[in-house]
């Protein structure tokens, strides 16, 4: 624990992770929030699966295209316009009852304006830290995050189920636009300028490691939605004991990010990560009878979540030169939003059509085919054993002059 301690001593660090677990926190509010509103206006799981997924291809499309425009216009510029844009369609959502194709194109314009919370602050981690410090720093972040996904379930859900949906989505919009506010006032985004790069959109994916975590990253957090809705779904909108249990599901991943955080990298990493993600899901589909039990197996999966998210992160950083960090985790950031919004919806069709355990049979789906992808991908996958994990630096020629 010396090594995070030391970390959060450097200056500026303990600040920059709070704002932005600050005003990256509704977002993991806002997934329960609509799945429980959608849900009580339209009667309908399907629905709700819908409106999420619309929100999550708008924050995939938009992902690599904002993240790079912040090389072009400045991180404070790009950040500003898309947080007021996005509070502001989220608000539309939980203030009006509207159809449910209009309520989808309200959600995917404020998924096309999220604001590039975590690109950005990928981005600005190198300049913070020493090169020996930068993978546990990852590490800690994928960790941190995991505050997100203990507190903002118990919030969300006894705010939507014991005050009201409309308050519960009103009260997620306040803390976006104050979390926003502190960050993008961060001196530490004033300071950072990401160069401007000179390479065409999107070859950065073309990258083995970006593609493997872009990929990775997409069949990862497509479990977590799959289960985070067959968890809401398996215990019903006016209990909060599936809050508690996704909480305590995040407890596992805080704790495994934290335990090894500080193990080296190698070329299976990823995939023994997602082995043990994949384990616990796959045993939870004989516990959802008993809360105790679904907690027990979900703890596990979650010892693998933030382990394996840190390994991402830190694979990406040392394959990109600096100009390409943001582009790159924009894709890694669309990958994950994609699997969000394709797990919630699969799951929103299954829970319609057999209950609560289809969508565990869909994480568990996703799991699978993650750890096989990262044992298949092995060969590609960087070895940091001994390497630190900081972005390639951006060259420039160098004029000599004849003598």
């Amino acid at each position: 624990m010396s090594t995070y301690s030391s970390l959060l001593k450097t200056p500026g660090v303990a600040r920059i992770i709070a704002a932005q677990l600050t005003a990256r926190f509704p977002f993991g509010m806002l997934s329960l929030a609509f799945l429980l509103h959608i849900e009580r206006v339209h009667h309908s799981y399907t629905a709700a699966g819908l409106v999420l997924g619309a929100m999550s291809i708008g924050q995939a499309i938009a992902g690599p295209m904002t993240s790079r425009l912040m090389g072009v216009l400045g991180m404070r510029l790009v950040l500003w316009v898309s947080l007021v844009l996005c509070a502001t369609g989220v608000a539309a959502i939980g203030l009006f009852v509207m159809p449910v194709e209009l309520t989808m194109a309200i959600a995917f314009v404020a998924g096309v304006c999220t604001p590039p919370i975590q690109p950005a602050v990928r981005t600005i981690y190198p300049k913070m830290v020493n090169s020996r410090q930068l993978t546990p720093l990852f590490s800690l972040d994928a960790s941190a995050q995991e505050i997100i996904w203990i507190a903002g379930p118990v919030v969300i859900t006894f705010v939507s189920t014991q005050i009201g949906t409309v308050e519960g989505i009103l009260m997620a919009v306040a803390i976006m636009l104050l979390g926003g506010a502190w960050f993008i006032a961060s001196p530490e985004v004033g300071r950072v300028r990401i160069p401007r790069s000179k390479r065409r959109f999107g070859v950065v994916l073309t990258r083995p490691p970006v593609l493997l975590a872009t990929v990775v990253g997409f069949l990862l957090i497509g479990a977590c939605a799959a289960v985070e809705a067959g968890v809401v779904a398996n215990f019903g909108q006016g209990s909060p004991l599936g809050g508690v249990v996704l909480a305590i599901w995040s407890m596992g991943s805080l704790v495994g990010g934290l335990l090894f955080g500080h193990i080296p990298i190698g070329p299976w990493a990823t995939a023994r990560r997602m082995l043990i993600v994949f384990a616990g899901i796959a045993l939870s589909v004989f516990t959802l009878w008993s809360w105790w039990g679904l907690s027990l197996t979900l703890l596990i999966s979650g010892f693998g979540i933030a382990p394996a998210l840190a390994v991402l992160f830190a694979i990406v950083s040392a394959s990109v030169k600096f100009s390409d960090t943001a582009e790159a985790y924009g894709w890694v950031g669309t990958g994950q939003l994609i699997g969000a919004a394709l797990g919630s919806a699969l799951a929103g069709f299954l829970i319609d059509g057999f209950g609560a355990v289809g969508a565990f049979y869909a994480a568990g789906a996703f799991a699978l085919v993650g750890f096989v992808v990262a044992a298949l991908a092995h060969g590609v996958h960087p070895d940091l054993r001994g390497r630190d994990a900081s972005p390639i630096p951006d060259t420039e020629p160098v004029p000599v002059q004849p003598s």
